[in-house]
């Protein structure tokens, strides 16, 4: 099991800041929660806390971008995608500028708080917005190589990241840099493209599937937007069945990015989505919620027996 993506992000941060000195980094006074303390500890003169403002938070790190600098605003996930959102489209899309958003707290994890601090409308507002690209790290190293990844693009990058610790990918950091989809399995039958922490649910339900007969090919895909919707796609075409997997509304997530894509370039393989239904989040324990929206093993094998059926 890897250590919470919210901690490996919050170390790494300090790490890169020793060999890139145009990074800085900017807080909403959450830092004690989105772990960028380590940052602040390490930097107090290259780290900004504004307070519980956090439009004003991307309008400075637009200013900060502007100057030569390489900031990174790190908070809540839902605040960021919601309460910055003219910001983030106005100050640093529209001019594209090199701004990383970090989105801590992402999906369902910040799940005792409930539906205002989950954030399962994120990806469709800020992959929907030019200049921008978008990650979703499926484990505490996709989160470090992402940050990695972040640094070296001259445009807005947003980053969402996950509360909890989730088991790790072995993820390949050249191919990652090439935006490409990681493959943790082949198989024959059917394929399961997995977006962020839905991965290790996706391999696990790999395992279900081969105890009945059923070979799936398995990715974990990270980049949202680019979208590397040719491997997944000459996967499904060999296989013939493809199933996505998030964590985040059904509407203008990962599958919609699929879905976009495989109607411009004709795919030709029965899919499936799994993804929240047109509902809010509520509270409770993180692994249970996920069981609930259907996200662990048993509900992802299921999809796929349905798909094919089995």
């Amino acid at each position: 099991m890897s250590v919470a993506m919210r901690e490996a992000f919050g170390r790494h941060l300090a790490e890169m800041g020793k060999t890139h000195p145009e990074l800085v980094v900017l807080d909403a006074d959450v830092s004690s929660s989105t772990k960028s303390a380590f940052f602040k500890k390490e930097f107090p003169e290259r780290f900004y806390n504004v307070g519980v403002q956090e439009g004003n938070l991307a309008g400075m790190a637009a200013g900060l971008a502007t100057c030569g600098f390489h900031p990174v605003i790190n908070a809540f996930a839902i605040f960021l995608s919601l309460k910055s959102t003219d910001q983030i489209r106005n100050d640093i899309c529209y001019n594209n500028l090199p701004v990383i958003i970090a989105g801590a707290y992402g999906g369902l994890s910040d799940s005792f708080d409930g539906a205002s601090h989950q954030a399962i409308e994120d990806i469709a507002i800020l992959r929907s917005l030019p200049n921008m690209e978008v990650i979703v790290p499926s484990d505490a190293r996709q989160a470090e190589l992402a940050l990695e990844y972040a640094l070296t693009r001259k445009n807005p990058v947003y980053i969402r990241l996950n509360r909890n610790a989730m088991p790790d990918i072995d993820t390949d950091r050249d191919e990652f840099f090439k935006a490409r989809a990681v493959k943790m399995r082949s198989g024959k039958d059917v394929t399961i493209a997995a977006n962020g922490i839905t991965a290790s649910a996706a391999v696990e339900a790999g395992k279900l599937l081969e105890a009945e007969g059923i070979d799936a090919e398995i990715f974990s895909v990270p980049f949202v937007k680019p979208l590397d919707s040719t491997s997944i796609f000459e996967s499904a075409e060999k296989t013939g069945a493809l199933v996505t997997v998030e964590e985040h509304l059904l509407a203008g997530g990962f599958y919609s990015a699929i879905a976009e894509d495989g109607l411009k370039r004709g795919l030709k393989a029965k899919v499936a989505p799994i993804a929240i239904e047109d509902k809010f989040g509520e509270t409770g324990p993180y692994l249970d919620l996920l069981a609930k929206y259907g996200l662990d093993s048993k509900s992802i094998a299921n999809v796929v027996k349905k798909l094919l059926n089995k």
